[in-house]
């Protein structure tokens, strides 16, 4: 049974871990200094099975922090998403979850496997301060090797057209993938929170980006699970989905989500 609230809900998205091999001084995140907890695999692919029984599910996304840290749980999560049909798998990385050229080899091909159809690849000046850029392009070539879609996901302070120093060193960072013949998305805009409020505040005095992921809670469009089991006000280790779903009811606070 529908819940009102709910009725145009597309997409299920899931926070992996908040865990992340990157230390960036844009994240919203902040400093990700509780990350020792990641979903639960077997709960998590059990929700998607049962939302997309009752909702027209377009869309199951998975990220982090840096969500192939927790492989396994990724997989089953778009394994499911594929049993069920769901047209678009999506992943956002950063491409670093290890030096291991064969690790990376085996979870590519895990992914291709369990029907990943978009990755969207976070690359730009505040996630290559602390990132190699070697390896985040040994995981592009196996992810083109397996043909998986793949896009370029940069992080854009004040605006795209911004020529700050951190946008003229992300558009050097492009450039260097030329080679690889990878398309560009159209990233995103920095917003102040988190760290990016602490380290990036001098660009916010005359730029106010607003918050993308902020959405109205009572037309709920995306289901969005975090590392813990939270959702929509309840928990997926201690309730069935189905439940928390039914019974939903919007608060005056605006829910946040990466939709």
């Amino acid at each position: 049974m529908q819940n009102s609230y709910l009725t145009n809900l597309q997409k299920i998205e899931f926070v992996i871990t908040y865990a992340c091999t990157g230390r960036c001084i844009h994240c919203s995140e902040g400093d990700h200094s509780d990350c020792g907890e990641h979903i639960d695999a077997d709960i998590a692919a059990d929700a998607v099975r049962k939302i997309a029984g009752i909702y027209p599910i377009q869309t199951v996304m998975t990220f982090g922090g840096e969500p192939l840290l927790y492989p396994h749980a990724v997989c089953a999560i778009h394994a499911a998403a594929t049993e069920c049909g769901v047209p678009r798998r999506q992943i956002i990385t950063n491409g670093f979850f290890t030096k291991d050229l064969a690790r990376i080899h085996d979870t590519v091909k895990a992914l291709a496997d369990s029907g990943v159809n978009d990755i969207l690849l976070s690359v730009d000046a505040f996630h290559q301060k602390t990132i190699p850029l070697y390896i985040v392009r040994a995981f592009a070539e196996e992810v083109q090797k397996q043909k998986i879609p793949l896009r370029l996901q940069p992080a854009w302070l004040v605006s795209t057209e911004d020529n700050n120093p951190y946008n003229a060193e992300t558009r050097a960072i492009l450039d260097s993938f030329s080679d690889m013949h990878i398309p560009i998305g159209g990233g995103n805009v920095i917003f102040p929170a988190g760290n990016a409020l602490k380290y990036l505040a001098d660009y916010f005095v005359d730029s106010h980006p607003e918050n993308p992921y902020i959405e109205d809670p009572a037309d709920v469009r995306c289901v969005s699970f975090d590392p813990a089991g939270d959702v929509l006000g309840g928990n997926v280790y201690r309730q069935d989905i189905l439940s928390i779903l039914e019974n939903y009811q919007p608060s005056d606070d605006k829910e946040e989500s990466s939709c």
